[in-house]
């Protein structure tokens, strides 16, 4: 067998694949060890706080081992997979096929353990998971290591128990999954006093269930309630966990990016929140005309697309609203250009995309753009770059039924509007009530650089156009 060098094998370091993020959680692994791989082929998928990426290796050589399982957050710049390159890629080769054939009875001891990976389990490869102290081998012992891995992933059946229970160990770090680490921590659970009884000394969420069931009875006190109650009564309130009544959801990727923006927002920015509801019965029907504009042919048509124009009027028309408030240099910075930013409702939580130079685009381009930003964020393809340095946001709370609401700012921007549902209300027409189609706006801005005449003038401009849209072309 022979034996890898140090200078043979490579280390790949998570990227910061955005401006400043600081870590990234890996979806999914493309690459088991032992997978031969080129220079430019994607080994992983990870998901940062702003978007979905997809990881290419720079090497050509084979995986030797992943560091972390799926469902992981790393620090950027912390190694994610080592590759033997070189002569240690035949290296590295030569003991992964060996591994294929080797059942568990017949395992040979290994120099180090390899991380159990999430979806994948223990992968054929030279080095092995060290067979915990005291635990007993799997009773099938001749079991192929492709039942070794489904058993691993959940898919195949249950491992007997082993015929005495091994003692707890307490030199080594207990094994388990992160999933089951984070359940005896919920529940309060020291791993070091659980006996295993998975594969190799894994210890499994019924392990720990059991070390829970186990420690019940022994809170009651025999004798003396006086010395003893009180001491099991920290450790008792995990306990009452019912899994099947709720959920515990983590929060990374996405959702914790997005937290962390609203709190810093909300409790940075003053807010100041204006409404108008108007008339947008001519926008409608001029929605209907441009759809059989032959110009539009192919582009997504619809109410945002005059309401994202309304507004960049109306920014022309008030430049100062376009700006952002720069605390370390206590200074205003008034942009000359709009990134127009959409909120867009994704599976992996709210993003905001923007358009660049959003304020130089016909109607036909910003309609294109429009539909172009939609759809790649649907298909979890946004890029980190197009949610960086918008100016201004748009966010339709109409398209789930609401009236309007108070939206809070994208951090670094100054204002944000939201738009209401679209109804048919009765209203005063021509001096007699009609049914018109009418809706309701919300400007919220920040109160540290955007005075409330400002704001009002803005959001007057925005309601104007969309009532009468030749504004578009008489304000231009």
């Amino acid at each position: 067998m022979t034996t890898m060098t140090d200078s043979s094998v490579r280390e790949f370091k998570m990227p910061d694949v955005g401006e400043g993020l600081t870590e990234a959680e890996i979806l999914k692994w493309y690459v088991q060890p032992g997978d031969t791989v080129t220079d430019g082929q994607v080994v992983c998928e990870v998901e940062t706080a702003k978007a979905a990426v997809e990881l290419p290796i720079p090497y050509d050589g084979v995986v030797r081992e992943l560091h972390f399982p799926e469902g992981t957050t790393v620090d950027v710049g912390t190694s994610i997979i080592a590759v033997a390159v070189g002569d240690g890629a035949a290296a590295v080769a030569e003991p992964v096929q060996e591994a294929v054939a080797e059942t568990v009875a017949e395992e040979p001891k290994p120099e180090g353990r390899q991380p159990v990976l999430v979806g994948y389990g223990v992968s054929t490869s030279a080095t092995r998971r060290r067979p915990r102290k005291g635990a007993e081998a799997p009773a099938a012992a001749q079991t192929p290591s492709a039942a070794i891995q489904a058993e691993l992933n959940g898919h195949g059946p249950a491992a007997p128990a082993p015929a005495a229970p091994a003692a707890p160990v307490t030199g080594d770090r207990p094994l388990a999954k992160p999933p089951v680490r984070k359940l005896a921590k919920d529940l309060g659970v020291d791993l070091a006093t659980v006996v295993p009884s998975g594969p190799d000394g894994i210890i499994t969420r019924e392990d720990v269930h059991a070390a829970v069931s186990a420690t019940t009875p022994a809170a009651e006190p025999e004798a003396a309630p006086a010395a003893v109650a009180p001491a099991p009564s920290p450790t008792a309130a995990p306990t009452s966990y019912d899994g099947t009544r709720e959920t515990r959801v983590p929060v990374k990727g996405v959702r914790k990016a997005t937290a962390a923006a609203m709190v810093g927002s909300a409790f940075t920015a003053p807010h100041v929140t204006e409404f108008v509801t108007v008339d947008v019965t001519r926008t409608m029907k001029l929605v209907e005309e441009l759809k059989q504009d032959k110009e539009y042919a192919g582009l997504r048509v619809n109410p945002l697309l005059l309401i994202a124009k309304a507004l960049l009027v109306a920014i022309r028309r008030n430049p100062d609203i376009n700006a952002s408030w720069d605390e370390a240099a206590q200074e205003i910075v008034v942009k000359h250009y709009v990134n127009l930013g959409i909120a867009a409702a994704t599976p992996r939580g709210l993003i905001v995309p923007n358009i660049k130079d959003a304020h130089a685009q016909t109607l036909p381009q910003l309609a294109g753009s429009l539909g172009e930003l939609v759809s790649t964020a649907r298909e979890g393809k946004t890029s980190p770059a197009a949610m960086q340095g918008g100016t201004v946001t748009i966010t339709n709370v109409g398209v789930f039924g609401v009236d309007t609401g108070t939206p809070i700012l994208n951090p670094g921007e100054s204002a944000i509007l939201a738009v209401g549902a679209i109804k048919l209300q009765p209203w005063v027409h021509k001096g007699k009530v009609k049914p018109r189609q009418v809706t309701t706006l919300a400007l919220s801005f920040d109160h540290r650089l955007v005075d409330g005449e400002l704001g009002s003038k803005v959001l007057a401009d925005v309601a104007a156009v969309l009532e009468q849209p030749k504004r578009l072309i008489s304000w231009a």
